[in-house]
């Protein structure tokens, strides 16, 4: 397996923030532990990032875009409604090879990566590659300081062939949007009683927090007893990059140290999908991740969704 990201060009900090959001950054920084995040500009594009990201997965694994068999990618907001933001990038890469979307919050990419292992346990494809697109940006309400401080761009890519890595993998979902949810732009069929007007991103935190400390101790949890490991054969705890409270509120109930449960949520924020391969992909950058190391990723998002994976890098 090897990772790839990419990050678009504008950073924007909480101090910038504070000019048109009533915030401040020592408030951001004490609830959330993020301090800056990238977000797309100009004419970037999120299946333009997926394919910088892929093109780094690549690279890394000494192989071209001509010999993968499949592209996943997740992503919350799709480049456009359709083609599949999967097809753009195959375009950008110059691959040939079939590509979809899929869609399940920011546990996309656990749900990626347990497709992904049936299409390879199946032999359907030898070689797959996972691209996490997001642009949160696009739908987030900019006047909304309880959620707009939060979220950030990213694109991550793993790609992955047949073999004993993924050690074992437990997904879930509990239908709910009122929790946690945004519209796209509303349309104009004459078909419809009332025109659906368009809604920013909208998210209850208090609910979202709860749901997310409950369910990540009790997946992380779950999937340890099925690989038959303990906590402290865990080299790295790779969690869903939403909040410091909730990362250390999982630490907390582990009882594992802080450097267990690397972060990057500071300089990024919450990209949705891609933050676990993109964190995954700056570990292997700063020599953090190494081959043979055992890893627990866990992850939660709109639907409700969550899961977890033991993953041998």
């Amino acid at each position: 397996m090897a990772f790839g990201h990419a990050l678009p060009k504008r950073v924007v900090t909480n101090q910038e923030l504070t000019a048109f959001v009533d915030t401040t950054d020592e408030w951001i920084v004490e609830h959330t532990g993020i301090r800056s995040r990238r977000v797309m500009s100009g004419r970037e594009t999120v299946s333009g990032l997926g394919a910088k990201a892929a093109k780094m997965a690549l690279s890394r694994a000494g192989i071209t875009a001509k010999d993968i068999d499949y592209i996943i990618c997740s992503t919350s907001f799709g480049e456009m409604t359709f083609p599949a933001t999967a097809c753009l990038i195959q375009e950008k890469l110059g691959a040939t090879c079939p590509g979809l979307d899929v869609n399940a919050g920011c546990t996309g990419f656990l749900y990626a990566l347990d497709l992904a292992d049936a299409l390879l346990a199946s032999g359907k494809a030898k070689r797959l590659l996972i691209v996490c697109a997001e642009q949160i940006s696009r739908v987030a309400d900019w006047t909304d300081r309880s959620t707009c401080v939060l979220f950030g761009d990213a694109a991550g890519a793993a790609l992955c062939e047949a073999g004993e890595g993924l050690k074992t993998i437990r997904l879930s979902a509990k239908g709910n949007a009122n929790i946690l949810h945004a519209w796209p732009e509303s349309g104009n069929s004459p078909f419809l009683a009332e025109a659906q007007a368009a809604q920013p991103l909208f998210m209850n935190g208090q609910e979202v927090f709860k749901f997310a400390v409950s369910n990540s101790s009790r997946d992380i949890n779950a999937v340890l007893a099925d690989s038959g490991l303990t906590p402290k054969a865990v080299d790295y705890f790779v969690l869903h990059q939403a909040n410091l409270r909730i990362i250390d509120a999982a630490r907390a109930r582990l009882k594992q140290p802080t450097e267990k449960f690397p972060v990057n949520i500071q300089d990024h924020g919450n990209t949705s999908s891609a933050c676990i391969p993109v964190l995954l992909s700056e570990m292997t950058e700063d020599g953090r991740l190494q081959r043979g190391q055992m890893l627990v990723l866990s992850a939660f998002g709109a639907g409700l969704t969550n899961g977890a994976a033991v993953l041998q890098y």
